[in-house]
């Protein structure tokens, strides 16, 4: 790709149970400024709600949304299958939550052709809709929530380890046969990490920004984040030397949190305050920390609500307890037998 050349773009979309943003996200795929040719491939998976109905409906309507079926409802296979389905030279990964700017195809090609990069993405810039997403939105958007990768909380351009979502040439996907259907969750890293290991180049811009519409409610958000800790704990399985302190952070809390609370108790139990104070200092840290990071998101870089400014706290700890618990628990033999036979 080079020159004033826009190749046939494909987006490709894995969704289940999107009923409630389905129809936007593609209205805006739809609106895209694009130059060249573009199609939309959204793979369905079993859905409790009207997810199917709604991308058949936008499909029946636009000759250029194709929806094709992901009996598993495993996002790499949905993946997989709609990359199959598709035709374009130019591969674009989109999310069911993901609002993108009318600019955002177009803007990842160029970057492709200017960076001659494998993949190429940007900010995953969550916004909520109510007071509880908020608080999630910001706590998904700090240092503190998330650590300080360029895809969440900004940056400069330039290589990074992986991005959000990805707009790839078709033959770098080719080259590393495509996402890994064993890894459920945290694909998008692990696909990343084979392309660098072929030679390719990841590439981060802070020109390419995704609305991404985070969970909306605690149940969610901690189910959400204990899946992600459960796999990235699989990744360092099979790729130990990917394991970094930023992964570690989690779960080193949620286990000086859990010792200190039982030290704590022991220390209570027996009498002994100097053992009750030894314990208390995990958990009393971890809260004093929280309470700091709180106060210092809702206010930067804008004001929060004050109800969802008071969301903050309990959105940190869930984020940190449900990734570090899942993290320290990781896959079962059995399930890692269930994922590696697809």
């Amino acid at each position: 790709m080079s020159g004033t050349h826009w190749p046939r773009v494909s987006i490709v979309m894995t969704v289940i149970n999107e009923e409630r943003h389905l129809a936007e996200v593609i209205d805006r795929l739809l609106q895209q400024d694009y130059p060249g040719e573009l199609d939309i491939v959204v793979a369905v998976g079993p859905s409790r709600d009207r997810t199917r109905d709604v991308a058949q409906q936008v499909a029946d309507s636009h000759e250029h949304v194709t929806v094709v079926d992901n009996p598993s409802g495993r996002t790499p296979a949905g993946l997989n299958a709609a990359i199959a389905a598709s035709t374009g030279e130019v591969i674009v990964r989109i999310d069911g939550h993901a609002m993108v700017p009318r600019d955002y195809v177009r803007t990842g090609v160029r970057v492709l052709q200017e960076t001659g990069a494998d993949n190429v993405g940007g900010i995953m810039a969550a916004e909520g809709t109510n007071d509880f997403e908020d608080a999630v939105a910001r706590a998904m958007t700090s240092v503190f929530g998330v650590g300080g990768a360029s895809f969440h909380v900004g940056g400069e351009a330039g290589p990074a380890l992986t991005v959000y979502l990805g707009c790839f040439p078709r033959s770098a996907l080719d080259r590393v046969g495509g996402y890994d259907e064993t890894m459920v969750r945290a694909q998008d890293w692990e696909m990343n990490l084979r392309i660098r290991e072929s030679g390719g180049l990841i590439w981060f811009t802070p020109e390419m920004q995704v609305t991404y519409r985070p969970r909306h409610t605690f149940r969610g958000l901690a189910r959400q984040y204990h899946d992600y800790g459960r796999w990235r704990r699989e990744v360092a399985r099979r790729h130990p030397d990917t394991l970094s302190l930023r992964y570690l952070a989690a779960p080193a809390a949620v286990s000086a949190v859990a010792l200190g609370v039982v030290v704590a108790g022991v220390g209570v139990v027996t009498r002994h305050p100097a053992l009750t104070a030894l314990g208390l200092a995990a958990p009393v840290g971890y809260a004093l920390a929280n309470a700091a990071a709180s106060v210092l998101a809702s206010q930067t870089p804008t004001r929060l609500r004050a109800a969802a400014a008071l969301r903050l706290p309990a959105v940190y700890a869930t984020m940190h307890g449900a990734w570090g618990l899942g993290f320290l628990r990781g896959l079962p033999a059995d399930e890692r037998g269930d994922a590696a036979g697809g």
